[in-house]
């Protein structure tokens, strides 16, 4: 059971495969697209709501493409997800119009599953995209076994 949806999962994969890639070059939305098998018009507007929450850099021109806005071990799993979802700013849940929902949802259901959310979140904030790369690399899901590379001046 996958307790992402899948525009969160999709999200984490496009900056997984970007940091994985994206050295010396950005990648295009085309070429990220293609890899995932995903039209490009959809993937797009998902690395645009990245780039707006500061995850990832669009790089204008002919080579352009997307990169990585900082250190690929400064970003976790929980903030792309969260940009994702649309919830940056309301990580508690809170202000979801539960005022006319009955008790039991009110005072038992959503406080719980709040709760859980929460922890959920807290292990996302612990994995790195970093360490989803260093598996991949480990895994060989892209087929190469090119060093990366991963520097900031």
């Amino acid at each position: 059971m996958n307790l992402l949806p899948r525009r969160g999962l999709l999200a984490v994969a496009a900056v997984v495969d970007i940091a994985y890639h994206a050295r010396p070059t950005p990648i295009a939305a085309k070429t990220l697209a293609a890899r995932h098998g995903l039209r490009p018009r959809h993937l797009e507007t998902l690395l645009q709501v990245l780039v707006r929450a500061g995850i990832l850099k669009g790089v204008r021109g002919p080579r352009g493409g997307y990169e990585l806005a900082r250190e690929r071990r400064r970003i976790s799993i929980a903030d792309i997800v969260l940009a994702a979802l649309g919830q940056a700013e309301d990580k508690d849940g809170d202000g979801d119009g539960d005022e006319d929902a009955s008790p039991l949802v009110v005072e038992v259901v959503t406080p719980m599953i709040g709760s859980a959310s929460k922890s959920f979140l807290e292990r996302l904030g612990e994995i790195s995209v970093d360490d989803l790369c260093q598996e991949a690399e480990r895994r060989a899901v892209f087929g190469d076994s090119r060093p990366i590379y991963d520097f900031t001046i």
